[in-house]
C-alpha cells in the first residue's frame, strides 16, 4: 500500500455539503444576524473557503468576532441537526476497501474552537506522525480547499485535490497547478488509491 494513512478532510471531499448545507446556513444566518454584510453567491462563497480559508473568511471579511463565530457555530450545529449531506456515490466503498486493506484514515478538518489548530497549520499532520507513527511519504492528504494544500505543504506530506465538488475555474486551475495529485471524480480518486492507477 503506498500509503497507509490517509487524511480527509470530509465537507465536499467525502460528503456534498457546502451546496447543501453550510452556503444556506451562512446565508441564513448573515441574513439574520449581519444584515449590513454583502449576500455571497455560492460560488462567492466556495472561492472564499477556498481562500483565505473559512475561519478567516468569517472574522476577517464578514466581520464576525470570536463570539460571533461561536454563536454561528452554534446555529449551525442546530441547522445540521435537520439538514445531512449525502456522501458522494462511490466514496462509502473506497474508504471501506482502503480500511480493509489496512489503511488507516485519519479526518482533519476546520474547527472553530480556540484551543483546536485548524488547517492550514500543520499541527494535526504532525500529530498524526507521532501518535500514530507514520511518516510524512506514508500520508496523502485529500482535500478540495487550499487551506488543506497548504497544511499539507508545510508538512511535506502528498497532497491530492477534490476536484469533484466544484466546477469554479479557478480552483481547479489552481489545484491542477499545484497539487501532487488532481482527480475529477471520486472514482479516479479510488483508482489511484486502491490499485495504483495514475490519476
Amino acid at each position: 500500500m503506498t500509503y497507509p494513512c490517509l487524511v480527509l478532510d470530509h465537507d465536499d471531499t467525502v460528503v456534498n455539503s457546502t451546496a447543501t448545507v453550510h452556503y444556506p446556513c451562512f446565508a441564513e444566518y448573515t441574513a439574520k444576524f449581519f444584515p449590513k454584510a454583502k449576500r455571497y453567491t455560492l460560488e462567492e462563497y466556495v472561492l472564499k473557503n477556498f481562500d483565505p480559508g473559512v475561519y478567516d473568511f468569517f472574522h476577517g471579511e464578514v466581520g464576525m468576532t470570536e463570539e460571533d463565530m461561536k454563536h454561528e457555530q452554534a446555529y449551525w450545529h442546530e441547522y445540521v441537526q435537520h439538514h445531512v449531506p449525502q456522501v458522494y456515490d462511490g466514496m462509502r466503498d473506497i474508504l471501506w476497501d482502503y480500511v480493509h486493506a489496512g489503511g488507516t484514515i485519519c479526518v482533519v478538518s476546520h474547527s472553530l474552537s480556540p484551543n483546536i489548530l485548524r488547517k492550514p497549520q500543520p499541527h494535526a499532520l504532525y500529530d498524526i506522525m507521532e501518535k500514530l507513527g507514520f511518516t510524512a511519504e506514508q500520508m496523502l492528504v485529500l482535500d478540495d480547499l487550499k487551506p488543506g494544500y497548504d497544511m499539507a505543504k508545510a508538512a511535506n506530506v502528498r497532497f491530492a485535490a477534490a476536484g469533484w465538488s466544484n466546477d469554479i475555474p479557478e480552483i481547479e486551475a489552481f489545484m491542477r497547478q499545484n497539487c501532487d495529485l488532481y482527480f475529477k471524480t471520486v472514482e479516479a480518486f479510488g483508482d489511484y488509491l486502491l490499485h495504483g492507477k495514475e490519476a
